[in-house]
């Protein structure tokens, strides 16, 4: 199998999982859909977030 292939694998068995969830456990629903509500508060919190991991993996490495 491809590297796309395994990674729209392992996305759509994440999308999975999280729907199985919220049908067998509602209180995971009311979970997502509050963190769904809060990234329109707190998106500098992830666009920090986005940047540190930038920061951590990508600046200083050797391009060949």
């Amino acid at each position: 199998m491809s590297p796309a292939g395994k990674r729209n694998l392992t996305l759509l068995a994440g999308f999975v999982l999280l729907v199985a969830l919220c049908v067998i456990f509602p209180r995971v629903l009311a979970f997502v859909e509050l963190a769904a509500r809060e990234i329109r508060y707190l998106w500098w919190l992830i666009a920090i977030l986005a940047l540190g991991v930038w920061l951590a993996f990508f600046v200083g490495k050797k391009r060949d």
